[in-house]
């Protein structure tokens, strides 16, 4: 289940900044903050029942928006998908500069399969705020998935011109040069990638750009660790085949095709890494 935390008695604080009744002390400010509590729970049915109460009992509060996207995530993740997209359109109908608003559509649809349109939406934030820099993340991650290899270029390299300490850009940098094939340039992004955040996926990453320059020694070392964190991952088994097989270990190499093979790997990937 994805985990989404919010910030909504904060959020309506700032917009009702001098009221003259301590907003935690009305009906439509209790659902609210009983909703952040459950949220940070993660009780997801209560804290829907409870926003959607506290849109019952003042549906004109101009907060009502910050309301309807938080109400969309938790939608989301209750397995609510249409009514999550259908909140998160009303929402930005209301509010349609609203970056949060159009970031939590975004992901939803990204998660949902329609990539089309979440990149669009990441494009509109990016033309609202040309610093909000996971919005430009996901975008250039999905210009990759659709070739289109300009526009990756363009977000990820102005991410590395503005904000290069960033781990975003990191990644992005590191996922860019692996994708067009300069295995070697990305090498030292995952390296500073591995330095704080110790994901097999990157360790995976990284392996496979090593096996692709010749590190052998260093793609064993990152498929070992990978599969510490992920043992039944059957592409690190595919990069052990690989391994073995460039080390004229074959026996070796067609026991971890046969072992990626059962853990789902297509066979028209593996069957040609092992022995003859």
């Amino acid at each position: 289940m994805k985990h989404i935390i919010i910030s909504i008695i904060l959020a309506l604080t700032c917009v009702f900044p001098h009221a003259e009744t301590p907003m935690e002390d009305t009906p439509y400010m209790q659902k609210v903050g009983e909703a952040d509590k459950a949220c940070s729970n993660g009780k997801w049915e209560e804290a829907e029942s409870l926003l959607l109460e506290a849109l019952e009992i003042e549906p004109e509060n101009p907060a009502n928006v910050l309301l309807m996207s938080n109400l969309g995530m938790i939608q989301f993740n209750l397995g609510k998908d249409s009514l999550a997209i259908e909140t998160l359109n009303e929402a930005h109908f209301i509010a349609p500069v609203s970056v949060t608003i159009l970031s939590n559509r975004a992901k939803v649809l990204t998660a949902l399969g329609e990539e089309e349109a979440a990149y669009n939406d990441y494009g509109k934030i990016i033309e609202l705020d040309t610093t909000y820099i996971s919005a430009r993340f996901h975008h250039g991650l999905l210009a990759l998935k659709k070739r289109d290899f300009n526009m990756a270029k363009r977000d990820f390299e102005f991410m590395e011109k503005n904000f290069p300490e960033n781990d975003e850009t990191q990644i992005a940098m590191a996922t860019f040069k692996s994708s067009i094939g300069e295995y070697a340039e990305a090498l030292p992004y995952y390296n500073k990638i591995l330095l704080t955040t110790k994901e097999p996926e990157y360790y995976g990453a990284r392996a496979y750009c090593n096996l692709m320059t010749n590190n052998l020694q260093e793609a064993s070392d990152d498929i070992a660790a990978a599969l510490e964190l992920t043992p039944d991952d059957g592409e690190l088994y595919l990069y052990r085949a690989a391994l073995n097989k460039m080390r004229f270990r074959p026996a070796d190499a067609t026991a971890d095709a046969k072992k990626a093979m059962e853990l789902g790997i297509d066979p028209a990937r593996a069957q040609p890494l092992m022995e003859k």
